[in-house]
């Protein structure tokens, strides 16, 4: 299975929560450059980091910043 970010979703959390992309990035332990592989659609989050998001962000439902995509 394959989860596309949905990447305005993400900036209206991030928005929220006043933090930055690439602060938000160093924060789940990955790269700002792969920050935006994953916001540009280049990129596919593994099942770890989509948690690390989801908790991160106080997030409960996965289809409110995940497109399942094949």
């Amino acid at each position: 299975m394959r989860a596309l970010l949905k990447s305005t979703r993400i900036k209206k959390y991030l928005l929220l929560k006043n933090i930055s992309q690439n602060n938000f990035a160093h924060r789940i332990g990955i790269t700002s450059g792969y920050m935006s592989q994953l916001m540009s659609g280049y990129r596919y989050p593994s099942p770890e980091l989509r948690q690390k998001m989801m908790e991160y962000l106080k997030i409960n439902e996965f289809n409110d910043i995940y497109k399942i995509v094949e």
